[in-house]
């Protein structure tokens, strides 16, 4: 195998580096594809990549790449997003093995890092004394340290804590040609012939750079003048993996205050508030963030206004840190001003500012943004006014953007529309990029801010620096990297900033799919584009009721991230890496652990839908070829169940699969893992159960609500439709089953005629279904013939008021999203999705005034996590709340989700989904807590893997509303 391109033998080249390593080489088309790109516009594919066990896996790396003229790229997160994280040679992966925090010293409040340490691991360890990293970008939580070092990283403390260069004592580098160097003040460390540079240029140095607090850009060699210390660990900070390979670091912790309070400072619009952030600096501020109300939900409730300051402080104590934001909030000129004390509250806040990132990647009418000119820095006392004519330039490019970011710095970030797809637009994007650039020289200030020059402003540096400073910076390269193998078109000798562009491979006509992504105009492509890369998908832990992304958390895996299976289905459209389209097994294979929990569809910032993406796929892969045996045995889960019910076999099937040689033989021709038990099916479904009680009672005069009997209710938990159906009565509702929508009785007894709804004249033999299982499997085609016969079923329910209530919240997601998107041709189902609502919806919206039982004990358990991506739990909290049921559910995902925990291959990722947060938040539990699990999947795998039983909510308050009874 050679790359044409280059001349190189790669086989040859993966074979020596095999032998040369322990660690992990490869040059496959999966890890290829994993690193074409990160969080920038730009894409460049790899020979290969190597995950280093230690520094003599660098060094064996380097010196085979060396004597083959490979280029050699150091990787992190992949969060860059100028382009410095992507590389045309070898790729080292350091977040795989060399991911470990050394030692930790509180006394002398170091720590020693490998480059691969994710920034929140360095953060937990640190915060038991007290102690913590002082930058802390908003990728904080999948970052590593050996990115923050070669981007000179900053983050939103950076006003009290300075940047990643401010931070670091010394740092263990490997040069291209093997050197190994401990890099340090007073020349320590430096390579032969840098002094020399730096001492023949000492004028240029004492006056060529701006006197800002976040000057990123070329390299810095200001940190080596003689009246600075000669730091040549400082200068090595910011040099994008051009001049080193760093393989450890000593960094500096600070201390962190025992309490915080956010001031939130409301002004007219984002100039004004810019004009007030260099005013507040004298008050000692942690932060001064800046926000427009274009990047804000608008459920949020802020103080009134059009802009906000962030501004926090820190005390020994609570009142110490409040008093400080109140005395800020009274010094301000401000429109409308909030103190938020509850950590908490907080929190979310500061979530809404760190996935600004991603959610500034799409305007408020839909249309796409992208990165590029990110975080130009400017004076702080300037930025009011670099603002006005920052959008006076965007104005007068037809372009669009919201700046945010850290104005306490003089540090902007926005994504602007720039059209990248066709030749005019990129045209306009370099022009735009060349004035832009000017401007920013114009206010004193640094193309970048933060996060590295990259391919997206080196080339522009000129402008800044002028050309004798830049080939200062060229010989400097040479000093460290005489053959230019690290990192090449990065800093000095540039790519061009228009050269390379990511969406440039993508096709430019729309692919034919059956699903319709209203938000993204019916267009796949756009659709895989909005993975920019910032990475949340990577967070290895979760907090609040966060799902994303399950898998990775498991296996650690970057294929198994949201983000690792967009870029592999951005190769598949591109065609270069993955040729075979959607034939390919890599993509198939990274699918393959995606649990369709949909938690990427709310928890990414910019709401990829990995789960549509892998049923798309699955449709299109297995296009007329044989599929897996669980897609024919789970994927059609309501059929056989169906079959069962009407032969009435239920007895006979579940006491065969209670007889180990007929249970194996099952599994094994249902494609089910041997470790699972087969789920037992009720002998008398819901509906019976329905049709049998109808005669009997009275019928409350309440609003009439249709009670959906979703698969998992009708024939595996009728005791959930039970339950709900004595809570919705009690609570004065009357409840219908479509298809045979009646009444239970008409309404007696006061002498009046009374009409029957017209619901109750219906009759019908088929069965509604939301097409979920088929959905799952990618079944699309018998997913519309069931969806459309459900809407034909469906379609007196349509003509009235009455809501559709789901008991099962993954069946009410799909009736929400998979229904319209798939019928996107059919206005029935958006209908149908309008009128769905959950079991405490229902409630809190039908039945206002009804007051649950008291049940006075603590619930655990978990969220489901379609009703936290797709539905939200609100009502369900506040339902809860009303039963005095105390206690929050936790985040993550069961592990099981639906055909996924069942399938052969899948159990050990499923148990370790469970073992994530929902199996803890159970033993933790104590003595009469009431385990909540409103899925069906979710009880399921509480039942299989910890012996215990979860209950649904209706369940709960049925209960609870019989102990009410006299007599009970």
């Amino acid at each position: 195998m050679t790359d044409l391109r280059h001349g190189t033998d790669l086989t040859a080249l993966e074979g020596e580096l095999r032998e040369a390593v322990r660690g992990d080489v490869g040059f496959g088309v999966t890890a290829r594809a994993l690193v074409t790109m990160d969080a920038s516009n730009y894409r460049r594919v790899p020979h290969g990549v190597v995950a280093p066990r230690d520094a003599d896996d660098v060094a064996a790396v380097l010196e085979v790449c060396r004597e083959r003229g490979v280029p050699v790229v150091a990787r992190g997160g992949g969060t860059s997003i100028a382009g410095q994280a992507t590389g045309t040679g070898v790729v080292l992966d350091f977040t795989r093995y060399m991911n470990r925090l050394v030692s930790l010293d509180p006394g002398a409040r170091t720590a020693v890092v490998q480059p691969g340490l994710v920034l929140d691991r360095l953060q937990e360890a640190a915060a038991p004394h007290g102690l913590r990293f002082g930058p802390d970008p908003s990728t904080h939580s999948r970052c590593t340290l050996g990115g923050m070092i070669g981007n000179n990283s900053c983050g939103s403390h950076s006003v009290a804590w300075g940047t990643t260069a401010d931070s670091v004592r010394e740092l263990d580098v490997i040069t291209a040609r093997g050197r190994r160097l401990r890099l340090g003040q007073d020349w320590a460390g430096a390579p032969d012939g840098l002094r020399e540079l730096v001492d023949g240029d000492l004028a240029r140095l004492r006056t060529g750079f701006p006197e800002l607090p976040r000057c990123i850009s070329g390299y810095a060699l200001d940190a080596l003048l003689p009246e600075r210390g000669a730091d040549v660990a400082r200068s090595f900070c910011g040099s994008e993996g051009t001049l080193g390979v760093l393989t450890e670091a000593v960094v500096r912790l600070v201390e962190a205050p025992r309490a915080r309070a956010l001031a939130v400072l409301a002004y007219t619009d984002e100039s004004a508030a810019a004009e007030a952030a260099a005013g507040l600096l004298p008050f000692g501020p942690l932060t001064v963030e800046g926000m427009a109300a274009d990047l804000v939900p608008s459920a949020v409730a802020l103080p009134r206004g059009g802009a906000w300051l962030f501004v926090e402080t820190g005390g020994e104590s609570a009142e110490e840190a409040r008093a400080r934001a109140e005395a800020i909030v009274r010094a301000a000129d401000v429109v409308d001003a909030l103190v938020v004390t509850d950590p908490a509250g907080q929190r979310a806040l500061w979530r809404i500012r760190e996935d600004a990132s991603g959610t500034a990647t799409r305007m408020p009418d839909g249309s796409e943004a992208w990165p590029g000119w990110e975080d130009c820095a400017v004076p702080p006392a300037r930025l009011g006014a670099y603002l006005r004519d920052f959008r006076g330039l965007l104005t007068a490019h037809g372009l669009r953007g919201t700046p945010y970011g850290h104005f306490g710095d003089g540090c902007i970030h926005v994504r602007i529309d720039f059209d990248l797809l066709t030749e005019p637009g990129v045209a306009r994007f370099r022009r735009f990029s060349e004035e832009l650039a000017e401007l920013v020289v114009a206010h004193g200030g640094s193309l970048s801010g933060e996060h590295g020059d990259g391919q997206a402003r080196a080339e522009l540096l000129p402008r800044m620096y002028g050309p004798e400073m830049v080939g200062l910076f060229e010989r400097v390269k040479g000093v460290w990297d005489p053959d230019d193998l690290l990192n090449p078109g990065m800093l000095v000798r540039p790519a061009p900033l228009d050269a390379g562009l990511r969406f440039s491979v993508l096709p430019r006509e729309p692919v034919d799919v059956a699903f319709g992504y209203p938000a993204d105009g019916g267009d796949f492509s756009a659709a895989v584009r909005r993975c920019v890369g910032v990475a949340k998908c990577r967070t290895t832990s979760v907090s609040g009721s966060a799902v994303m992304c399950p898998s990775f958390r498991a296996t650690g895996e970057e294929e198994h991230s949201t983000r690792g299976r967009a870029r592999l289905l951005h190769e598949m459209l591109a065609g270069e890496v993955v040729t075979d389209g959607w034939r390919s097994t890599e993509v198939r294979d990274a699918l393959d652990l995606c649990l369709s929990c949909k938690g990427c569809r709310s928890d990414c910032p910019v709401e990829v839908d990995m789960a549509t993406y892998k049923a798309e796929f699955l449709h299109h892969h297995y296009a007329g070829r044989r599929r897996p045996a669980a897609h024919y045995a789970m994927g059609r889960l309501p059929q056989w169940l169906r079959a069962v019910s009407r032969t009435r076999t239920a007895a006979l099937v579940n006491l065969l699969a209670r007889i180990p040689p007929f249970a194996w033989t099952a599994k094994r021709l249902g494609g089910i893992a041997p470790e699972r038990k087969i789920p037992r099916v009720a002998t008398r479904t819901f509906s019976s159960w329905w049709e049998r009680r109808r005669g009997a009672g009275e019928v409350p005069r309440g609003d009439l609500v249709v009670l959906w009997p979703d698969t998992f209710t009708e024939h595996l938990s009728p005791s959930v439709g039970q339950a709900a159906v004595r809570v919705l009565e009690a609570a004065g509702l009357r409840v219908a089953l479509p298809p045979t929508l009646r009444l239970v009785k008409p309404p007696v007894g006061d002498g009046r005629t009374v009409a029957l709804d017209p619901l109750s004249l219906l009759r019908g033999r088929g069965r509604v279904c939301c097409g979920l299982t088929y959905v799952s499997t990618g079944q699309l085609d018998q997913a519309r013939a069931v969806m459309r016969r459900t809407l034909d079923l469906m379609e007196p329910v349509l003509e009235t008021g009455a809501p559709v209530v789901v008991l099962e919240p993954s069946c009410a997601a799909a009736l929400r999203t998979d229904v319209p998107e798939l019928l996107h041709d059919d206005p029935r189902a958006a209908r149908l999705a309008a009128k769905v609502l959950t079991f405490a919806q229902t409630l809190e919206r039908h039945a206002p005034h009804w007051t649950p039982p008291r049940v006075d004990r603590p619930v655990a358990g978990q969220t489901h996590c379609h009703q936290h991506a797709v539905l939200g739990d609100a009502a369900d909290r506040r339902l809860r709340g009303s039963a005095h049921l105390t206690g929050d559910l936790s985040g993550g995902c069961c592990g099981l989700a639906g055909n996924f925990g069942f399938e052969k291959g899948h159990y050990e990722v499923s148990a370790a989904c469970a073992e994530d947060q929902l199996l803890p938040s159970v033993r933790d539990a104590p003595d009469g807590t009431v385990i909540l699990a409103d899925g069906y999947s979710c009880r399921t795998q509480l039942e299989q893997l910890a012996g215990v039983r979860g209950r649904h909510l209706a369940e709960v308050l049925a209960d609870a509303l019989d102990a009410e009874r006299p007599g009970a």
